[in-house]
């Protein structure tokens, strides 16, 4: 194996390598698998004659693509272990990956990703929960970035599908007038009151914004993202809005649509946050003239 002719700093091989584990644990479910394959994307690296290693400008990027691929390809596998489904061999590796990631994802959300086909997992986990931008998600799923954008909605549905009996028209409006007041006020009782303790948040900016890249878990951390997100502004309103057919929340900066906001509602608590400020998914809504989508 070659080595880089130029060093790096520790922290940024470190937090490259954290990055690339935790796609492969979101798109696999398993932490010893995530631990080979992304061993096995560095090995690909390596492999490149170094010419070629030397003309990529973003190795980290190169290095995600080479992850979601192989996950994509083990999701594939007839027969494929399940999650939780581990040898001996990698339980102390399991334990770790687990303890790290608890703060962040549900045992109830990975128990859903389960149930995707290999696709639909591999375009909800590389554009909700990593930003990456289409094109990179279309050439490692390989399909067209409209299949992918359906493959990756097909994904939401069933998530919120599984999250419970949908919400009355009326419970969905007082729930998320509720969020809008409380975060109006800046009340993180109220808001927490109105949140499901595993609610989940997801942020899509297509990285073309500087969204959160990576979901965020518990009402707690929901609540202060919320709060941040939804507090008074000069210039800004917060209305709500059909989204989807169901009431959500509509952003505006100085009449121009920033973000939308959806809500899943179970049991009268909101169980997932979805939050769309991706700057190509929300030229319809600024295309319409306001107050009149």
């Amino acid at each position: 194996m070659e080595f880089a002719d130029e060093a790096l700093p520790i922290g940024e091989l470190v937090d490259e390598r954290r990055h690339l584990l935790d796609v492969a644990f979101w798109m696999l479910g398993s932490a010893g698998e995530a631990d080979g394959v992304v061993d096995e994307a560095y090995q690909q690296w390596y492999a490149l004659p170094r010419p070629e290693r030397e003309a990529i400008d973003e190795p980290r990027a190169w290095l995600s693509r080479a992850v979601g691929g192989i996950c994509l390809e083990r999701l594939a596998r007839p027969g494929r272990r399940r999650r939780g489904d581990l040898g001996p061999e990698s339980a102390e590796v399991a334990g770790q990956r687990r303890r790290m990631l608890e703060r962040e994802v549900s045992e109830v959300l990975l128990g859903a990703l389960d149930a995707l086909s290999p696709a639909e997992r591999a375009a909800f986990v590389l554009n909700d929960v990593f930003g990456m931008a289409p094109r990179t998600v279309a050439d490692i799923v390989g399909q067209s970035e409209p299949e992918v954008s359906e493959l990756a909605e097909r994904a939401r549905r069933s998530l919120r599908a599984r999250r419970g009996r949908p919400a009355s028209p009326d419970e969905q409006d007082a729930a998320v007038h509720g969020v809008r007041e409380a975060c109006a006020a800046q009340n993180a009782d109220r808001l927490l009151v109105l949140l499901a303790s595993d609610v989940t948040a997801f942020f899509d900016g297509g990285g073309k914004v500087r969204a959160q890249v990576r979901p965020v878990h518990g009402a707690d951390r929901v609540a202060r993202s919320l709060l941040t997100l939804l507090a008074p502004r000069a210039r800004t309103t917060v209305d709500p809005h059909s989204v989807n057919g169901r009431t959500g929340l509509v952003v505006r900066y100085d009449r121009q649509v920033a973000a939308v906001i959806s809500l899943d509602i179970a049991e009268r608590r909101v169980v997932q946050v979805w939050v769309v400020v991706n700057p190509d998914k929300l030229r319809p809504w600024n295309r319409a003239a306001p107050g009149r989508r």
